[in-house]
């Protein structure tokens, strides 16, 4: 894994020195996934009754194979929700990190795709659900309903478990005033922990060189994209409409997708052209208004490298919290939280 030299779309001749003599050999040369390496062997004809014409295209990973199911386009994002959280996204200028993967594009070979888990996800929230909800999801969108966007200014980063993006654990609430608090009341308590989660995400996602384009859309999936009010906070935090889909089995899809258009390819048929036909995904929420909006006035308290919070939090973007000076523009969530964290 990950010794391909994901610029020149080659094996990178340092890291096939590191792990074994001869390697490159037997690894073969690296080809674009929609190519055709050949007809099926005469084994699989005779053995299981294969059409002797039968193509066979590229092999691609997992996830790779995932995005493709899932149909992303340039600017997409899909969020699976579930025990722990995936991001799946389509980038053009990757900026690789130690945190977070980034692959070859499978459906476009000049571009690229990112790959971010997080291990704190349903779980946490169930947790947080059924302390400050009475273990009830009616409780808890209710609780989303009922507060403002943006807490206020109080942010909250929630880790009981340890965290892969970034490598922490702990609770870790502040208020407006960057000061460090013990709890919130129930309702803020639920708003932090959601906002907290895309917000974490959001930040990792433009570190590793996604960048959000007007055309951007995020697709939901998992058990907690059941949930409108939680795709409502993902919609606001991304400033993106969030769809939900239907993507069970999404890399055994992805490589019958994929197999078309390897065999379509050669008559100039894209990706999109392959899959038009599948099914629409269905929107479930759009950003609320003013949620894109950053303030740049002076306000109570200001984490480090970070715009300041305005007086009134309310109806002001999460930019504010996610977006930090140009001169610290690749920072990520931990490098933020850091200084506050030395400190716990």
């Amino acid at each position: 894994m990950n010794l391909l030299n994901i610029r020149k779309k080659s094996w990178s001749q340092l890291c096939l020195d590191a792990c074994a003599p001869e390697l490159e050999e037997k690894l073969g040369p690296a080809v674009p996934s929609s190519s055709v390496l050949g007809p099926i062997s005469s084994y699989h004809v005779q053995r299981y009754g294969f059409n002797s014409e039968c193509k066979v295209i590229a092999f691609t990973g997992d996830n790779p194979a995932s995005l493709a199911g899932m149909r992303l386009e340039e600017g997409d994002i899909a969020v699976s929700l579930g025990t722990s959280d995936t991001l799946f996204l389509w980038i053009k200028e990757p900026t690789p990190a130690l945190e977070g993967h980034i692959f070859c594009n499978p459906v476009n070979s000049q571009e690229y795709m990112a790959l971010l888990c997080f291990k704190n996800g349903s779980l946490m929230r169930e947790k947080v659900r059924d302390e400050s909800a009475s273990g009830s999801w009616d409780e808890f969108s209710i609780a989303l309903r009922s507060t403002e966007i943006g807490n206020c200014g109080n942010l909250g980063f929630y880790f009981d478990v340890m965290e892969i993006t970034p490598e922490t654990t702990g609770r870790h609430r502040f208020n407006a005033d960057n000061q460090k608090v013990s709890n919130f009341p129930k309702e803020m308590e639920i708003r932090a922990l959601i906002e907290g989660q895309f917000m974490a995400k959001r930040i990792h996602a433009e570190k590793l060189g996604y960048r959000i384009v007007p055309r951007t859309k995020i697709l939901a999936t998992g058990g907690a994209s059941h949930n409108r009010d939680i795709l409502q906070v993902l919609s606001d935090v991304f400033n993106a409409p969030v769809y939900t889909i239907e993507t069970a089995n999404s890399a055994c899809l992805g490589c019958a997708y994929r197999a078309i258009h390897g065999v379509a390819i050669g008559e100039n048929i894209s990706f999109t052209d392959v899959v038009k036909l599948a099914p629409e995904p269905r929107l479930a929420a759009v950003p609320t208004a003013g949620a894109a909006q950053v303030s740049t006035s002076g306000g109570k308290g200001e984490r480090e490298g970070m715009e300041p919070f305005p007086d009134s939090f309310c109806n002001q973007s999460y930019l504010s919290i996610l977006c930090v000076k140009p001169s610290k523009s690749q920072a990520c969530i931990s490098e933020i939280m850091s200084p506050v964290l030395r400190r716990l």
